[in-house]
């Protein structure tokens, strides 16, 4: 029975001046590995099909490599036919976790297959003679591949599926039958990852105090209540990506980043985005910039401050990093510090087995056109690529769980969030295609923000802090640093021991967390890591710290949100957060 009680519930996956590196970037073919905005993009069938016929071609021609891998193969199946075999599965993997797979002679010779095919895989693909971008396609389709065919995925050699059918009396099929249908029905064939039930906006997520003292067209902007008898003069304007709300960085009170700056004195604000529907189709950066500028405006109006701190997270980041080359352009200071937390503005920076690794020029006309001709990206496809960049803790853990095993969904609020998905216009979701061809943050003068040409060189004086994640798949760390060079070596940057969400979910009192942080002065990430300071506990606490230096002189606390000329309009979330 403890197998089966152990697995009653999937678990969250655990998990984004000059340039010394713009001659590199330069050298990359635009699109082909880029990072940070894959998943607008899209992942066509096409696209993996492609990807497979890379290691099929490999494989006719070259053969001598190919008998290699597959005798290795054949040798280590005659081990395991003969007993001899001793491998067992790394404790760290939660598909293998059940006993069964390492007691029972049969399970174990089952996963010993697995592991010996998807190891002759590897060998292949890694010794093959194929280029960087073409070995990455080839890592990433027989990757997809090797991961659907794990044995824990199947109902008959499943033995906690299987126990669990014999402690239910059958009921666990049934019930994993339905989840099944619903999923092919309200799910997009996705296995659900979340029990949407136990949660509501405004109720047990996004609870911090605050009002809405400002709505556009196209944004709120959030003021939230002071939580300490003084407060720092300039105030901090966070502008989250479009792509997701804002509420990531307003979970539960504990969890909760807003409400720990509210208590250490920072005046906070957020934006709020609306979902656009195809109405809104026109929506490019132009309009996201300008209501970013109008958001800064109503928040120094408020504090009377002359000017705002910025924390930009994810393509949010993207969108302020505008918006300081817009100001700079027009010769205005408004913004004293830039922060970026888990975002890539250099566009030709690559990684290991990325979905960029597929993206070809086609690629990129067949996604413009299909937001074109739709008038939005959905965000149900952005979740889906989002899945497939980790399908073995975004999809098949949720497989296993809600149809093998008959189980609801698990109940984590940031699965929640990270299922209540927005759309992008057609025009953002184009502009967002325009930076991965033209790399305009490296590139100056190739991005036009409502007149102004965008040069990363002219925003200076500007204090800059940009943080990463070390498991993070979706702006790998070192592609992050290359953001923080961008702003000069003087530039903190900080590494969080934590993936993508994880980075910015790092509220102090875990005793597992720590963080590595310098001035970004290294061209290299990894000899920046090897001189950093690593220190332990959250990165929130040394954030505060280096942003109270930043923020000003101490005044009392205001009594009521918001002023004459921004009046509070509704109380926080708004009214935007809600819009499907």
């Amino acid at each position: 029975m403890r197998g089966a009680e152990e697995a009653r519930t999937a678990k969250p996956p655990a998990d984004i001046l000059d340039s010394p590196d713009a001659d590199d970037a330069a050298s990359d073919e635009p699109g082909r590995t880029t990072l940070a905005l894959n998943p607008i993009i899209g992942l066509r069938g096409a696209d993996l099909i492609g990807a497979a016929e890379v290691v099929m071609r490999a494989l006719v021609t070259q053969p001598a490599v190919a008998a290699t891998s597959w005798m290795n193969f054949v040798g280590g199946l005659a081990k395991i036919v003969t007993g001899k075999a001793d491998e067992k599965p790394d404790p760290r993997d939660k598909r293998f976790a059940d006993p069964t797979w390492t007691k029972s002679k049969v399970h174990a010779a089952v996963w010993q297959t697995y592991a010996a095919l998807g190891s002759a895989v590897n060998e292949f693909v890694e010794k093959a003679d194929l280029s960087e971008v073409d070995r990455q396609r080839a890592k990433l389709a027989s990757s997809i591949l090797i991961d659907a065919l794990a044995p824990s995925n199947m109902l008959l050699v499943n033995p906690t599926a299987m126990r669990q059918i014999v402690d239910t009396g059958g009921e666990s099929l049934i019930r994993g039958a339905k989840n099944f249908a619903d999923d092919l029905i309200n799910n997009g064939g996705l296995p659900a990852s979340v029990d949407k039930s136990k949660f509501q906006v405004g109720k047990n997520l996004a609870t911090t105090n605050g009002a809405c003292v400002f709505r556009s067209e196209i944004a709120e902007l959030l003021q939230f209540g002071p939580q300490s008898a003084e407060v720092y003069s300039r105030p901090l304007v966070i502008v989250p990506p479009q792509i997701n709300k804002y509420y990531a960085l307003d979970l539960s009170p504990d969890k909760s980043l807003i409400r720990y700056l509210a208590r250490n004195g920072v005046q906070v604000f957020c934006i709020s985005w609306r979902n656009p529907t195809p109405v809104q189709r026109d929506w490019g950066l132009d309009a996201y910039v300008g209501a970013v500028d109008e958001a800064v405006d109503a928040a120094r109006e408020i504090t009377g401050s002359a000017d705002v701190n910025i924390l930009g997270t994810c393509s949010g980041g993207i969108t302020g990093t505008a918006y300081v080359g817009y100001l700079a352009g027009k010769g205005e200071r408004k913004v004293n510090g830039l922060v970026l937390a888990v975002c890539v503005l250099d566009m030709a920076t690559t990684g290991e087995m990325q979905i960029g690794s597929l993206i070809t020029p086609e690629t990129l006309r067949a996604a413009r056109e299909a937001s074109r001709l739709k008038g939005v990206l959905e965000g149900s496809e952005l979740a889906r690529v989002f899945a497939w960049m980790r399908p073995n803790d975004l999809i098949w853990n949720y497989w296993v769980n809600n149809y093998l095993l008959g189980n609801q969904p698990p109940a984590f609020d940031i699965l929640y969030w990270n299922a209540d998905t927005t759309r992008l216009p057609a025009r953002l979701h184009s502009d967002y295609l325009g930076l991965i061809e033209t790399n305009p943050f490296v590139n100056a003068g190739s991005l036009t923000i409502k007149g102004m040409k965008i040069d990363l060189k002219n925003v200076g004086p500007l204090e800059t802090y940009v943080v990463g994640g070390t498991t993070d798949h979706i702006t790998p760390w070192k592609s992050c640093y290359k953001s923080a060079r961008l702003f000069g070596p003087q530039t903190t940057f900080v590494l969080s021991n934590s993936g993508h969400l994880q980075s910015l979910l790092n509220p102090p009192g875990n005793p597992k967390s720590f963080f590595v942080s310098a001035p970004a002065i290294e061209q290299d990430p990894e000899a920046w890591a090897a001189k950093g300071a690593e220190q332990s506990g959250s990165w929130w606490v040394h954030w505060a710290e280096w942003l109270g230096k930043r923020s000003g002189e101490k005044k009392a606390a205001p009594i009521t949100l918001g002023s004459g000329q921004f009046p509070a309009i509704a109380p926080a979330p708004g009214s935007y957060v809600f819009e499907t």
